[in-house]
């Protein structure tokens, strides 16, 4: 499984706020806000500061999306 920021996007667009306000709204560095459009992982204080900033919850800015890798057992 992968986390998917997709969510959080969309939510910045309806909201229309862009990443660098995010950034300051949040109290988050831009660094951060680079890693999860590159959709790597970040603490769960970020995702809870992200939700503080933006009045919501974790499952309105993230999901876990299947891998398109295949397993080998």
């Amino acid at each position: 499984m992968e986390v998917s920021y997709k969510k959080l996007w969309k939510l910045l667009i309806d909201k229309d706020i862009k990443k660098r306000e995010l950034s300051r709204i949040a109290n988050i560095g831009t660094s951060t806000i680079a890693k999860m459009t590159r959709g790597e992982h970040v603490s769960m204080e970020i995702l809870l500061k992200l939700c503080c900033a933006l009045s919501c919850d974790f499952g309105d800015i993230i999901e876990a999306v299947p891998t398109n890798r295949s397993s080998v057992f």
